[in-house]
């Protein structure tokens, strides 16, 4: 999986790209951390345009990442769901921990 990050303002957004699974672990806790330890980050916005594959410790890795940001006083948003990847975390009832787009 590929990670880009754009800051705007107090808003971070990490766009995804490809399979989001067990193997990218690493990648996306690499990319999360150091927003979580900047003071001008508010908001983490997670966006699943280009994200064709999920997997459950993709779910988990998500999970990990809201208790985090909470804990640090940001929100993380989820963005542009589509097919099998809206459908897994609809399933999983992301919708009533994450605010979607």
């Amino acid at each position: 999986m590929q990670i880009s990050e754009k800051i705007d303002g107090n808003t971070a957004r990490l766009s995804l790209e490809g399979r989001f699974d067990f193997h990218s672990h690493r990648d996306f806790r690499a990319s999360y951390d150091a927003l979580l330890g900047r003071a001008d980050i508010r908001d983490i916005l997670i966006d699943f345009a280009r994200v064709d594959y999920l997997d459950s410790s993709a779910l988990g890795m998500l999970l990990l990442l809201r208790e985090k940001a909470e804990a640090g006083g940001k929100k993380v948003r989820l963005t542009k769901l589509t097919g099998s990847v809206k459908q897994v975390l609809e399933i999983a009832n992301f919708g009533k921990l994450f605010a979607i787009e």
